[in-house]
C-alpha cells in the first residue's frame, strides 16, 4: 500500500471518525494482519491507556462498554484503520470526528501522535467519570420529533440535547432520572427513543466538572497545526491550527454537538466520498441519508483492506 490511489482531479475525501457504542470483539480483526496498524492497539503503552489487557476487555461486556475502556478503545480502533490505510490515501480534504472521535480526528490529521491521542482518551474519559459518580446519567437516542419540540420536552425535565444528528432526531443527555421522565414526554409526543450504552452525559453542563481536568491535560500536550482541516463538533467549523483543536476539544466537553452542521459543512466544502474508520458505520449512515450524492461507506463493513481500496479507488474515480 505503498502507492496512492489514483483519484480524479475534482474528488474530494472526508474522514469520519466515530463515537462511542460500535464496539464489538473482533473490532480489532481486521488490522492483525498489518504491523503498523497492529502496533497502535499492542504493547505496553495501549494496555496503560486501556487499563486492562486488550483480550479482557474484548472478552468482557461490561468493560467494553465502559466509559474508561470505551474510549481509548474506539481512538485506537480509529486510529489503526487510518495506520493501515493512510499511505494509499489522497490527502483527505476534510476529517471529522464524532464525540470522543474529534479527539481521534487530530490524531488522523497528524496534530497529535498516536500515543498522545491513546493517553488523551484514558484521561479524558476519568475526569468525566469523575463527574457522573454521585448521579446516575446516561445517553438517550431520539427521532422522530422535531428538534425544537424534543429539545423543550428535554429542558423541561432537566435534561439536554447533546448531539444534534438530523431535522427529527438527536442524542439526549443528563441525569438518569431525568431522561426517564423526557423519555415519557418525548414518546407522548409520538418520538422514538433508545438508551446508549453509555454512562456519562457527554456534551451537556453535568460534564462541566470535567473542564478543569481535561484543560490541564490539554495544556501539557502540544499540538501541531492539523495537515488536513478538521472540523470542530461545537459547530462545524474548519480548525487549521493547534490552539485552536484544544479550545474545540475543551468545549466539546460540555456544548452541544452539531454533527448536523459538521454533515453540512463537508457538503458545502464539496466533498464527494466519505470513508469511516470505525468501528460501526453510523457516521457514514447518516451522512448518506443526508446527503445522498456522497458516497460513504465504513472500513468495518468491508472483509479486507484491499475491498476498502477498491470502493475507494471506484468512487474517488467516478
Amino acid at each position: 500500500m505503498s502507492v496512492a490511489l489514483r483519484t480524479s482531479t475534482t474528488a474530494r475525501l472526508a474522514i469520519l471518525c466515530p463515537g462511542q457504542g460500535g464496539q464489538h470483539a473482533g473490532m480489532f480483526d481486521l488490522f492483525r494482519g498489518d504491523a503498523h496498524a497492529a502496533g497502535i492497539f499492542s504493547g505496553p503503552q495501549f494496555e496503560a491507556a486501556l487499563g486492562y489487557p486488550l483480550a479482557s476487555v474484548l472478552n468482557d461486556e461490561t468493560l467494553l462498554f465502559a466509559n474508561r475502556q470505551a474510549q481509548p478503545l474506539v481512538v485506537a480502533a480509529t486510529l489503526a484503520a487510518w495506520e493501515m490505510l493512510r499511505d494509499a490515501l489522497p490527502q483527505p480534504a476534510l476529517v471529522a470526528g464524532y464525540s470522543i472521535g474529534e479527539l481521534a480526528a487530530y490524531g488522523v490529521a497528524g496534530a497529535l501522535s498516536a500515543h498522545d491521542v491513546l493517553a488523551m482518551a484514558a484521561q479524558r474519559a476519568g475526569v468525566m467519570d469523575a463527574c457522573a459518580q454521585n448521579t446516575p446519567q446516561g445517553l438517550m437516542s431520539v427521532s422522530g420529533v422535531a428538534l425544537e419540540l424534543a429539545q423543550a420536552l428535554l429542558q423541561a425535565q432537566g435534561a439536554y440535547v447533546a448531539i444534534e444528528t438530523g431535522f427529527d432526531t438527536l442524542i439526549a443527555g443528563g441525569a438518569r432520572d431525568a431522561l426517564l421522565a423526557s423519555e415519557r414526554d418525548l414518546q407522548a409526543s409520538g418520538a422514538r427513543t433508545g438508551w446508549l450504552p453509555v454512562a456519562v452525559a457527554s456534551h451537556t453542563p453535568l460534564m462541566q466538572g470535567a473542564i478543569d481536568g481535561f484543560a490541564a491535560v490539554l495544556a501539557a500536550v502540544r499540538f501541531a497545526d492539523p495537515a488536513a482541516p478538521v472540523l470542530a463538533g461545537v459547530s462545524g467549523k474548519i480548525i487549521r491550527d493547534g490552539n485552536a483543536a484544544k479550545t474545540a476539544l475543551l468545549q466539546q466537553l460540555s456544548a452541544t454537538i452539531r454533527w448536523s452542521a459538521c454533515m453540512d459543512a463537508c457538503a458545502e466544502n464539496g466533498i464527494t466520498v466519505a470513508l469511516e474508520l470505525g468501528p460501526g458505520a453510523a457516521l457514514s449512515g447518516m451522512l448518506r441519508a443526508r446527503y445522498p450524492a456522497i458516497a460513504c461507506r465504513s472500513v468495518s463493513e468491508f472483509r479486507s483492506t484491499q475491498g476498502v481500496l477498491h470502493w475507494l479507488e471506484r468512487e474517488l474515480n467516478a
